[in-house]
């Protein structure tokens, strides 16, 4: 008995049926999907087995005949494939003008598809590459932008220490001979009375007095 295929989708569920999923209710009430534990070994994506150590599968491991050599150099191969696909175009007009019934379109309809799949391939192997690069000049940007910010805050502090300075420069001297007893005994009342104010204390010996008073 032949094993049934499983059906997989060619394209992943519409974005609203994840959006629902993270409503407010359901993240009010804890019912919301937790994300997925990380991938350890290998996983399966659209029905096809994909090992986590690989960031980009050979040619060899898709069944794919190999056009290129192992070590190249990318630039003169995607220059001879891109020859290679212009020439094999030509002839596939060719054929299709002199003879539309021939079994040789299939043929280069195929090798076509597999000139676009090598093509697909190399480029695909400049990903890490490229991630790489993005990821260093966005760390270039936030060190510019973190020192930026430090010579701004360097100029205000500056600006600031020059007040303080200016202010506490502008200020006059008091000496010793400029202030009086009377100056001095005065500064010490307002403060007790200011202070004996401010005492819980001080309030209730007021209202007692006031009651004496009264009883008198």
């Amino acid at each position: 008995m032949a094993q049934q295929e499983s059906q997989v989708m060619s394209l992943p569920l519409p974005p609203t049926q994840y959006i629902n999923l993270f409503s407010e209710e359901n993240i009010r009430r804890n019912k919301a999907p937790r994300p997925p534990p990380p991938i350890q070994d290998s996983y399966s994506m659209f029905g096809i087995q994909y090992n986590n150590e690989e960031m980009i599968r050979s040619l060899e491991s898709q069944n794919i005949k190999r056009l290129i050599p192992i070590h190249f150099d990318r630039r003169k191969e995607l220059k001879k494939l891109n020859h290679s696909l212009f020439v094999n175009f030509l002839d596939l007009i060719d054929l299709l003008i002199q003879y539309p019934d021939s079994p040789r379109r299939t043929e280069k309809i195929d090798d076509l598809s597999l000139l676009f799949v090598h093509m697909h391939h190399l480029l695909n192997e400049f990903r890490p590459h490229q991630a790489r690069e993005t990821l260093r000049v966005m760390m270039e940007m936030q060190k510019r932008q973190r020192v930026e910010t430090i010579k701004r805050f360097k100029k205000h502090l500056e600006k600031v220490v020059d007040i303080v300075n200016t202010a506490f420069a502008a200020l006059p001297e008091i000496r010793e001979e400029d202030l009086s007893e009377s100056d001095i005994k005065m500064e010490i009342d307002n403060h007790d009375s200011s202070s004996n104010k401010t005492d819980p204390s001080y309030q209730l010996d007021r209202i007692m007095c006031k009651v004496i008073d009264s009883i008198e």
